[in-house]
């Protein structure tokens, strides 16, 4: 399955997450740049939707429109998708993920819900259904047993075991994956002290999972007009080469090192 837009067009290989720092300005720039896909977790991101709106009354069939929901409860999530259409004012959402499935979660809710989605993707009012998670045994489940159109999941130069069996196996059935935590939360572009060379940018994580066949896009979430431009970079540079990929491999390992720190036990 590809992920397009009304249009047909494929996503772009970057997609902006929303961010409450970012200028309103920040949204046209992205999409006069190249970006289609624009992501929010909830309709609290005023400058971001505030930028968005305009850009959907005149390039609606042109632009991929994510978002999803936390909560497993279905009235809330008919609420809240409602509530979405009235403040893009569009008939319908492209992409709605099931939000951070996790073990401890309530698998008839999880089911439930993803029924619904599936409902309303009958219905027209959703394009894709999609699931985020972290955790890679249910994203490979999730992928196995066909749940979503669309997976987002973890992925980034240290977060790399999901290369051993989630990414194959959704490349295998043709899901497209978008990555989200691409840089580690930030933490690979610190400098780490037994690293000799230059720290990655941001958009050399961008381009790093980019360089596995299974991932279609890569999220960014940038905080001032700077940052974004720095990392629409991503649009126009060529691919890693396999020594680059070698290069940030050994980086992430270092980065990662023995994985018992918060960042990788809270989200295994």
């Amino acid at each position: 399955m590809e992920l397009v837009t009304q249009q047909g067009r494929k996503a772009s290989i970057l997609g902006l997450a929303a961010q409450p720092q970012l200028d309103v300005s920040s949204i046209s720039i992205a999409f006069a740049a190249g970006i289609n896909y624009f992501f929010f977790y909830s309709l609290e991101y005023e400058n971001f939707l505030n930028g968005l709106k305009p850009l959907l009354a005149t390039n609606r069939e042109q632009i991929l429109v994510a978002t999803g929901s936390e909560n497993r409860d279905i009235n809330a999530l008919r609420r809240y998708l409602d509530s979405v259409r009235h403040r893009l004012d569009v008939d319908s959402v492209d992409v709605f993920f099931v939000e951070y499935v996790f073990p401890g979660d309530d698998s008839k809710q999880v089911q439930a819900v993803l029924e619904e989605l599936r409902s309303q993707q009958e219905n027209g009012l959703i394009r894709y259904v999609g699931v985020t998670t972290h955790n890679r045994p249910i994203a490979l489940d999730t992928i196995e047993r066909n749940k979503c159109d669309v997976l987002m999941h973890r992925y980034n130069m240290a977060h790399r075991k999901a290369e051993a069996d989630v990414l194959p196996s959704s490349h295998k059935t043709g899901i497209p994956v978008v990555a989200f935590t691409c840089t580690r939360w930030g933490s690979l572009l610190t400098k780490h002290p037994n690293w000799e060379l230059q720290p990655p940018t941001a958009a050399d994580c961008y381009r790093y999972v980019l360089s596995h066949p299974a991932v279609t896009l890569a999220l960014t979430a940038p905080k001032t007009k700077q940052q974004l431009e720095e990392n629409l970079s991503v649009l126009q540079t060529p691919p890693l080469s396999p020594e680059e990929v070698a290069k940030w491999q050994e980086y992430g390992d270092l980065v990662y090192g023995t994985g018992q720190d918060a960042f990788d036990t809270q989200w295994a």
